[in-house]
């Protein structure tokens, strides 16, 4: 095991940012390491068996500014996911987390995702084999439990028998998952969360690295769970739809830097031209790179009009350039002027 380079992705899972299907793609990526430079930040969920059996290394393409980053896997064979923990490791990924915690149909059918946590001696099988076959570290994201089982009960039986398996760090999203009756999308904010049940783990497993994921809205609320003796704090769609109060502050306050990459939400803007300039050299849309964008002034003067000239721009017709980046960003900054 390379012990500085786990040293250094524990230090950045003070503060993540949580995977999340069709918004954490590399593009979302180089976006948010412009934003901060420490947070540790994850890939979308790709499937072993899409690695393994289809080939589809294209889904692990990465920029090497976005280090650190994690790769997460679904999946629920031993061997294909060792495999595939490999393919990640040799691209560059600096952990590989398996997902025990996605509530969706097709995760479900596939016998993995949330369901894992009803077989937690085959998810110690499974993360055993991913650390055999790779040199960084091996991690969990799981919920406290699922449909009718006890949390109580279950997650700390769950966290022991993933620790005797070798796993030092978990990330903990503190809600059951539902999987009858419930969306996923409905998974992610009906059930009630049990943050206490959270910081009863961590004082039960001091040997563990636990981070809280799940309705955690600001870094106000972060710095209270690091507070009470939580390692670490993933934060997913408020870190993703207004990501400058999240990202933007996170080095300074989460990791003690004397400042910002950035210091306005504008000069963020500015940072990524280089980027978007790039992207659209090699054929990219621009769409594909500032969807991710759209919530860089979310809560400030010139949100409406940078949203605006962005949206309309990339679904109007022909190919939309750099000139509509400027327009927005021209936009914005007037708008806030006027205000």
């Amino acid at each position: 095991m390379d012990r500085d380079r786990i040293d250094t992705v524990r230090h950045a899972a003070r503060l993540s940012v949580a995977p999340m299907m069709d918004w954490t793609d590399r593009h979302c990526r180089a976006f948010h390491r412009v934003l901060s430079r420490q947070t540790l930040l994850y890939t979308e969920m790709v499937t072993a068996p899409a690695l393994v059996r289809g080939g589809a290394h294209h889904l692990l393409e990465f920029g090497e500014a976005e280090h650190p980053v994690a790769l997460q896997l679904g999946g629920s064979d031993p061997e294909e996911l060792a495999e595939a923990a490999r393919i990640g490791t040799e691209r560059g990924y600096d952990e590989i987390n398996l997902n025990c915690g996605c509530p969706s149909d097709r995760v479900q059918s596939g016998t993995f995702g949330a369901v894992l946590m009803t077989e937690p001696a085959r998810v110690a099988e499974c993360v055993a084999a991913m650390r055999a076959a790779v040199d960084v570290e091996v991690t969990v994201k799981c919920r406290i439990g699922v449909d009718e089982q006890d949390p109580e009960t279950v997650l700390p039986d769950f966290i022991a028998r993933v620790r005797d398996a070798g796993v030092r760090r978990i990330s903990i999203h503190a809600r059951k998952a539902w999987l009858q009756g419930l969306s996923p999308k409905e998974n992610r904010d009906v059930p009630p969360l049990d943050y206490p049940l959270v910081v009863r783990m961590k004082k039960a497993f001091p040997d563990l690295h636990l981070s809280v994921n799940g309705g955690v809205a600001d870094l106000d609320a972060a710095e209270l769970f690091l507070a009470h003796g939580l390692d670490g704090v993933m934060i997913g769609r408020a870190a993703y739809q207004r990501s400058w109060d999240i990202l933007g502050q996170a080095d300074e306050r989460i990791f003690g830097a004397e400042a910002s990459p950035c210091a306005a939400p504008e000069e963020a803007a500015r940072a990524m031209r280089p980027y978007l300039a790039q992207h659209l050299e090699a054929d990219g849309k621009l769409g594909q790179v500032t969807r991710h964008m759209l919530g860089l002034f979310a809560g400030r003067p010139g949100a409406r009009a940078w949203r605006r000239v962005l949206s309309d721009g990339s679904t109007a017709r022909g190919e939309a350039g750099l000139s509509v980046y400027d327009t927005a960003l021209d936009a914005a900054l007037g708008e806030r002027a006027a205000a």
